[in-house]
């Protein structure tokens, strides 16, 4: 299949359009700014309350009707533009296609050759996350604002936590066998002076709890945020010496002596950056620059971690004070659960080697494009600006594309999007469908290709519309069922594909807890999917947790960074805080005031769902570990979740 590198066939359609557009954007960006000034976000509300001669006040009331002037100024160009512009649309391809070649160890092809179907098996790791990138006068009705620069730092953030090497670091206890936290929030990985990320061959001391070794536990904000000079010892040397953790025994907290033995450890590449990869990605605060725990740590606090400090590469230290660090913290909050066959976890980062990125409501498509460089420099294939305009396609007329976004680390064979159909009221202004994709991810001694199916979407999102959703997820089988079938090349006498995984995942609008979802909880998608979190309708897992925020309580302190909202979301009381819970249709019963009598932990609305049949024959995909992120805390109002699925041949297992 072709994949559509631009949103029109011919350079001359694409011309017409940059006019129309051109004619359009002074009035469009006008009006989103006017009616932006007039809604303020909770932290304005409150500054607005303390002082009455407050700053923006004063901003509105002087812009507000220059504004408004120059925007009916611009109105009869809006006018021709749009004349223009709404026939173009028929013509209009339903996604661009993005991809940044990376011919380094971590580009799509390199990747390819690594899993020939046979040995132990392969692990892939997914995740999805509303971003509420909207224009801002929209994001502000969820309490969130500057949609440009917050795409621009969710691209940061994602690139930064998932470029990190997976560490897998085991605890070695007669009464705690799980993996910690540290293979989702391991070190950042340190970039060779060629651009490609090394694997820092890791050894592992196997006792209770993390420690850290740093010169004095802080770095500057600009080697934190860029990394060292080039002269830095990890620049193109070898990695020789081991990257030391420890995990302590369970002994009231005190620290064992270090030894500078080596065992058990791993690291993985993952990522290729050079100058594309070494940017900053959020503010400093305390603890931020010296701690292994934090999105910005710096490649030269992972060289003087294992050389002791020194900046020498010979000059290995053997004692390792002990430092409580993000990561001491973060080994004690996976969890297994006695019957759960995988880890679980609250983490502060998006998973270490993420091979696939879903993301809903990335409606504008300046932040797309911001969203888009940010993201390239991780994942080589990008899908955006998914959807239709105009009236083509769906039945009512859309202003806005899907929202839907896709990345990956593995090449895009083929694409398919479908607009559902009947959207109605605000959530019919946007063309919210079905994104599906196949990607390569491997192929056998006998040149066969190994396969996987990714489907993203968004459903309706107006809560008394069951019936809406569930006609939706009706259509997303069909959908999903016809795109599997008209892209494979496979029969069963001549497997020219085997499939090694199929999931599904978005904002699906509805939770397993509320008894108003009850007809979307029962839908049969779930006995073709299975969901880790669920146990069955109306019943989620202990460990499970909401994934909407409480758009009131966004920029607390206690929950304004990716650490402080991890911790509050370990808590229960934190949980019923600062997460979302099912409206009451009860008269005058406030969400803070009822929160005690609701079961559950929150609206959980982000699914991530897996196939276990429809699979190559005698092969298997079983979830390895789930996550709930905090990496966007502040920028947008759900949880991004993640699912590193591990997929074998069941045979050579057993």
């Amino acid at each position: 299949m072709v994949l559509y590198t631009a949103p029109f066939p011919n350079s001359c359609l694409s011309a017409l359009h940059a006019v129309s557009w051109a004619l359009i954007f002074p009035c469009y960006w006008l009006l989103d700014r006017l009616v932006a000034s007039f809604i303020p976000i909770a932290c304005q509300k409150r500054q607005r309350a303390d002082d009455p001669c407050y700053l923006q006040l004063l901003c509105t009331v002087l812009f507000a009707p220059v504004y408004l002037a120059l925007l009916v100024a611009s109105l009869p160009f809006a006018f021709v533009g749009f004349l223009l512009w709404s026939p173009l649309q028929s013509a209009r391809r339903p996604y661009i296609y993005s991809r940044l070649e990376d011919k380094g160890p971590a580009g799509g092809a390199a990747l390819l050759s690594e899993w020939k179907g046979t040995g132990p098996g392969k692990s892939f790791c997914f995740a999805t996350a509303n971003l509420c990138l909207l224009p801002d006068s929209l994001a502000r009705l969820n309490n969130v604002f500057n949609t440009q620069a917050r795409a621009k730092e969710i691209g940061q953030r994602i690139r930064n936590g998932a470029s990190r090497p997976q560490i897998k670091i085991y605890i070695d206890s007669p009464t705690n066998t799980s993996i910690s936290a540290a293979s989702f929030s391991s070190l950042v990985s340190p970039q060779g002076s060629d651009g490609v990320a090394r694997a820092v061959p890791g050894s592992i001391k196997r006792t209770a709890s993390v420690e850290y070794k740093g010169d004095s536990g802080h770095h500057s904000s600009d080697e934190a945020a860029n990394g060292p000079a080039s002269g830095d010892p990890a620049e193109g040397g070898s990695l020789e010496d081991a990257c030391i953790v420890r995990i302590g025994g369970e002994d009231g907290g005190r620290p064992p002596e270090a030894d500078d033995s080596a065992s058990g450890g791993q690291a993985r590449n993952g990522a290729s950056g050079g100058s594309r990869g070494q940017t900053p990605n959020h503010s400093q605060r305390d603890g931020d620059s010296g701690s292994l725990g934090s999105p910005s740590a710096s490649r030269e606090s992972l060289v003087k971690a294992r050389d002791g400090g020194s900046g020498e590469p010979g000059a290995t230290n053997s004692k390792l004070p002990y430092k409580a660090s993000g990561v001491k913290k973060a080994a004690a909050r996976k969890r297994r659960h006695p019957d759960e066959a995988f880890d679980h976890e609250v983490s502060a980062f998006f998973p270490a080697n993420l091979d696939f990125l879903c993301l809903q409501e990335v409606f504008d498509k300046r932040a797309a494009a911001k969203l888009k460089a940010q993201l390239h420099g991780y994942f080589e294939y990008i899908l955006y600006d998914v959807g239709v305009y105009g009236c083509q396609g769906c039945c009512s007329f859309k202003c806005l594309n899907s929202g839907l976004f896709f990345a990956s680390r593995y090449p895009i064979m083929d694409v398919a999007y479908h607009c559902y159909p009947n959207g109605r009221g605000s959530d019919g202004l946007a063309s919210k469908g079905a994104l599906f994709l196949k990607v390569q991810v491997g192929s056998t001694p006998q040149d066969q290709r190994i396969v996987g199916y990714i489907s993203c979407t968004h459903l309706h999102a107006l809560p008394e519309d069951s019936a809406i959703r569930c006609e939706q997820l009706d259509l997303l089988q069909d959908w999903l069922a016809d795109f599997r079938k008209s892209t494979s090349s496979s029969s069963t006498a001549n497997p020219e594909e085997l499939v090694a995984f199929d999931v599904v995942c978005g904002d699906f609008n509805f939770d397993n807890c509320s008894s108003d979802d009850k007809l979307e909880q029962q839908h049969s998608l779930f006995t073709h999917y299975k969901d880790p979190c669920r146990l069955g309708p109306g019943e989620e897992k202990s460990w499970a947790i909401g994934t909407m925020l409480d758009t009131d309580n966004l920029y607390d302190e206690d929950v304004c960074t990716p650490d402080n909202l991890q911790k509050v979301l370990e808590t229960e009381e934190g949980r019923r805080e600062y997460l979302a819970f099912p409206t009451s249709k009860s008269p005058g019963a406030g969400q803070k005031g009822r929160k005690d009598l609701l079961k559950g932990n929150g609206r959980r609305i982000d699914y991530m769902l897996y196939a276990e049949e429809g699979l190559c024959p005698d092969w298997k995909a079983e979830v390895e570990e789930f996550s709930f992120i905090t990496q966007l805390s502040g920028l947008t109002d759900h949880l991004p979740v993640a699912m590193r699925l591990m997929v074998s041949a069941g045979e050579e297992e057993a």
